[in-house]
């Protein structure tokens, strides 16, 4: 354990370097889109723990994505919070209706609990509607996000969305490596016993209800994390960003990426922020009309997603473990026949 410990601690750290390095390279356009595929990423390494690890189909991560991001945009907008905080209490909150969510929906199995959570992912963001909610909320026009000053130590001296990157990179590299701790510890065991069987779990001991509470409470809180980051990086929380189709695609990358997978997380946090982009580049590049343009990175992201499950059932991240296994024989193979020809001559 405190081997997987320092393992998990290094390639933190090797990440935070890569952030560095890679926002100083790109211009202030890709620095944005890299900040978005980070705050994805938040959300997507929890759904990556709750439906990987102990099995939970949760079609609801968009609504805890929601939560997160107005409690950033009202807590910002008091003038009385730091971001740090404004972070904190959001992924808070988002884990407290998490978990009152998850009292009820833990207890339901397969379609039935991706049922409630589709639910919930529809009901929530219409709540910015409701009578004394309206003028809080400000309804479909959302809640603008004051960034704040940078720091004084950079004053002027970096770029506005080089210090979102930075700011979404950390958060989002602090997130994977709780995540990557936690997989490994007993209580990743637990979850995957409970996937596994629940009925041998619950006959060895283990409180299954609460396991699979305390997975949906951490998904939520990631998702919080993303909302808050989402809402901070792109100046608003309206409820037009927070829509069914946002939970389906977080779904979508974890599956593509591989489930259960934090690097798989990766891989379908980028494709999430990169598949739109390039097939805007397509249809602009083909006069497509705007109503196609606008649906078209969605029927391409479910041709990926058919593809994926179709040749890589294990998603990305598997199939590169999958060709990495195959091709290590091969390269000592082909090493050991290299000496051993080289002795011979």
């Amino acid at each position: 354990m405190k081997r997987t410990f320092v393992r998990h601690t290094v390639f933190a750290i090797a990440g935070l370097a890569a952030v560095g390095v890679l926002t100083s390279l790109v211009s202030p356009y890709w620095q944005f889109e890299l900040t978005r595929a980070t705050c994805m990423l938040c959300a997507a390494a929890g759904l990556t723990v709750l439906i990987g690890l102990s099995g939970q189909i949760s079609a609801g991560q968009g609504a805890f994505i929601a939560v997160g991001a107005y409690t950033t945009a009202l807590l910002l907008n008091s003038e009385r919070s730091s971001l740090i905080l404004a972070l904190v209490t959001s992924a808070a909150t988002a884990g407290g209706v998490g978990m009152l969510v998850g009292l009820v929906c833990t207890r339901l199995r397969r379609h039935y609990l991706a049922g409630a959570t589709l639910a919930l992912a529809l009901a929530l963001p219409s709540l910015t509607n409701l009578g004394p909610l309206r003028p809080v909320l400000q309804a479909e026009n959302g809640l603008s996000v004051p960034i704040g000053p940078l720091p004084a130590v950079f004053g002027t001296s970096i770029p506005v969305a080089q210090w979102q990157a930075w700011v979404a990179g950390a958060s989002a590299t602090v997130v994977l490596w709780l995540l990557a701790n936690l997989s490994a510890s007993r209580y990743g065991r637990i979850l995957r016993a409970v996937r596994d069987d629940e009925a041998a779990a619950a006959l060895s001991g283990i409180r299954v209800a609460r396991v699979r509470l305390i997975a949906f409470v951490v998904s939520a809180v990631c998702g919080g994390l993303a909302g808050g980051l989402l809402a901070w990086v792109t100046s608003l929380a309206a409820p037009g960003a927070f829509t069914l189709i946002l939970s389906l695609m977080l779904i979508a990358a974890v599956v593509i990426g591989g489930l259960g997978s934090l690097m798989g997380a990766i891989w379908g946090s980028l494709l999430l922020v990169l598949v739109p982009i390039w097939v805007s580049n397509f249809s602009v590049a083909l006069e497509l009309p705007v109503r196609v343009e606008n649906n078209l990175p969605n029927g391409v992201f479910g041709v990926i997603l058919t593809t994926m499950i179709i040749i890589f059932p294990a998603g990305i991240q598997g199939g590169l473990a999958k060709a990495c296994r195959r091709a290590g024989p091969r390269m000592l193979s082909l090493m050991t026949f290299r000496r051993a020809r080289g002795s011979d001559e």
